[in-house]
């Protein structure tokens, strides 16, 4: 019996697998915490014999080399991505046999990326299953613009025909077992579903129900913005990242805090934005755990800058650092622990308002004069917005500060989590602000968008 196990990484809208036979494993894609699948093998009483690599990934750093080297696995990456580390190269149409009873064929899938490769797995004669990284997702497929403008349109074109070839080439029970599409960025359109199989997939996806020219003209016409940290994934994938660091930061005490924040250093609190609005250390920032944290620190923070985190607990520290390095930020500079006050030493603690579409709908009525800022994405912005608004997309706020009208900012996306994020920014930086922590679809409850609702935070 084969048994497919996937690890979740919902910070970042990945899975990788770990399959087995009930005594060997083979993995796909792991991230940078593999100690989470050695975990799993343990458990499970196998040995992972194989680590495979469906492609040189955009949106993490790979644990695929580190994990192979400490288990004497053989780590199988395609011939032609350029690396420099050793690793067993594969190529389109080769057969690996894993153990007595598994059997691996590499597939050629490009579209995600020029040399993407997805596998199809064998147990006894009959094809049960395939990885197909970032080439056919639940519903969508993964996006082509990672490399580049020069490449999106060749990509994206040799996305539509590999996820053909896997449709033709596999029977409809094949179960696909997908990497991205849990949230990822690298995702062209929300992917649907948990599971899936070929012969849903046929029925469902885009890229298999319509032709060539209305699938690019739908795929491409969905493409938004993506973490500026993509930039950093590919090198550091191309030269084989190690194992990652996850002991605990050396502790800060309050004069060191404000040392660092004075000189620029980001000082991120990890609380949920209501517990930092009601009271923080000023200058902090916040990215709490309870949102895609990784994610938007990541694309906001300039790269390499030292960054300290503020947890109420260790657990909490260490949850952000397992999330950190699988984007590369692999040691904070510092940590420290408990509340605002013990981080305050003393020193006044910062606040700002939180609010609700009702409470902006109210003032908007009033006599007070103040600037709604709207930090949701493009598409979001085209889908519905308060008319009057100024927008610019999160991603954007650091590099756009000047373009903020003076006076009080409230600010606003979906759903509460990114306007936090932007409030903690714009407040460290002396802006007078309100968080609005609500639900967009209010908004439209309460008539201030007049159209359709906007995706969520």
């Amino acid at each position: 019996m084969i048994t497919v196990l996937p690890v979740e990484t919902p910070g970042l809208g990945d899975r990788t697998y770990l399959a087995h036979d009930g005594s060997v494993a083979l993995v796909v894609d792991p991230q940078r915490d593999y100690d989470r699948v050695t975990a799993l093998a343990d458990a499970a009483g196998v040995r992972i014999t194989h680590v495979f690599e469906t492609h040189i990934h955009n949106d993490y750093v790979t644990g695929g080399l580190a994990l192979a080297r400490e288990v004497g696995a053989r780590y199988l990456v395609n011939a032609d991505d350029e690396v420099s580390y050793e690793r067993t190269p594969v190529r389109d149409g080769q057969v690996i046999e894993v153990g007595d009873t598994l059997r691996v064929r590499a597939i050629h899938t490009p579209g995600h990326t020029h040399t993407h490769l997805s596998y199809a797995l064998q147990a006894g004669g009959e094809q049960v299953a395939v990885f197909t990284g970032g080439s056919l997702l639940y519903g969508s497929t993964g996006r082509p613009d990672l490399l580049g403008p020069d490449h999106t349109d060749t990509l994206v074109r040799a996305q539509w025909r590999s996820a053909r070839r896997l449709a033709e080439e596999l029977p409809d029970e094949t179960a696909v077992y997908p990497t991205h599409g849990f949230g990822s960025f690298c995702s062209a359109t929300q992917a649907t579903g948990l599971a899936s199989t070929i012969g849903e997939e046929k029925r469902t996806n885009t890229a298999l129900t319509a032709d060539e020219e209305s699938y690019v003209a739908q795929l491409l016409a969905g493409l938004d913005a993506y973490p500026a940290y993509y930039a950093h994934m590919g090198p550091a994938n191309s030269g084989g990242p190690g194992k990652p660091d996850l002991s605990a930061p050396s502790v800060a005490d309050p004069a060191e805090l404000r040392r660092r924040i004075e000189a620029g250093e980001w000082v991120v609190d990890l609380r949920d934005r209501t517990a930092f609005a009601a009271g923080h250390l000023a200058g902090s920032l916040n990215f709490g755990l309870d949102g895609q944290f990784v994610t938007y620190l990541g694309w906001l923070i300039p790269w390499g800058t030292p960054l300290t985190l503020l947890g109420e607990s260790a657990a909490d520290v260490a949850e952000a650092q397992r999330e950190l390095v699988r984007i590369g930020i692999d040691r904070p500079a510092a940590m420290a622990t408990g509340g605002p006050g013990d981080w305050a030493g003393g020193e006044p603690l910062a606040a700002y308002e939180r609010a609700g579409f009702g409470d902006l709908k109210a003032a908007l009525a009033g006599d007070d004069d103040f600037v709604v800022l709207d930090v949701r994405r493009d598409q979001e912005r085209a889908e519905a917005h308060i008319p009057g608004t100024v927008h610019i997309p999160i991603h954007e706020v650091p590099g756009r500060l000047d373009e903020i009208p003076a006076g009080r900012v409230w600010v606003h996306c979906a759903g509460g989590y990114r306007a936090g994020v932007v409030a903690a920014l714009l407040h460290a930086r002396g802006r007078d602000v309100v968080a609005v922590d609500d639900s967009i679809d209010n908004a439209l409850g309460l008539g201030l968008c007049p159209a359709t609702p906007a995706a969520r935070s």
